[in-house]
């Protein structure tokens, strides 16, 4: 009988250490999101600019969060007023679609789809901020003569941070 006892003693603690992990683990009721410092992002539209302005042309250029709201905003000098809320919509599609907007191009051709919503530009010079996987936000550049250019110097923003944001583990 002193060996039956044994073995459903250590039957029943096997049983309880195999489950207390599962018991242990209390499922989380919130997420954690990582977000760009106003830094770096400042990072992003400043190099933005300086690329643009060694193709000889003055831009704005909006970075924004997750959310699609602007984190930062900067016009050149002699960009246009106008270039500043293409700057942001270009952002914000890109972000929301988590797609340059350079491949989207062509993609919304019948009426009332979701291209004509109010606040989106599907136009060549937005790009997501996408590291490992965590849309963290977009870049939008408005003002070059073309959208390539544009999103020339927003792939420059992105590319003044995307090796620190990956090294980071986001």
């Amino acid at each position: 009988m002193n060996l039956f006892l044994r073995t459903i003693f250590l039957f029943l603690l096997l049983l309880g250490l195999s489950c207390a992990p599962v018991l242990a683990e209390e499922p989380q009721m919130t997420v954690s999101i990582k977000r760009l410092k106003l830094e770096t992002a400042l990072r992003i539209a400043q190099a933005a600019i300086d690329q643009c302005r060694k193709e000889g042309v003055q831009i704005a250029v909006t970075v924004v969060d997750r959310g699609g709201h602007a984190q930062v905003v900067l016009r050149d000098v002699l960009a246009m007023d106008i270039t500043l809320p293409i700057s942001k919509q270009k952002a914000h599609t890109a972000m929301a679609f988590n797609t340059p907007l350079s491949e989207m191009e062509g993609r919304f051709t019948k009426p009332f789809q979701v291209a004509k919503l109010d606040g989106l530009v599907v136009s060549a010079g937005g790009i997501p901020i996408n590291i490992g996987g965590t849309i963290m936000g977009g870049i939008g550049v408005r003002g070059a003569p073309s959208g390539e250019t544009d999103e020339k110097c927003a792939k420059a923003g992105l590319a003044a941070v995307q090796a620190d944001l990956e090294m980071e583990g986001t």
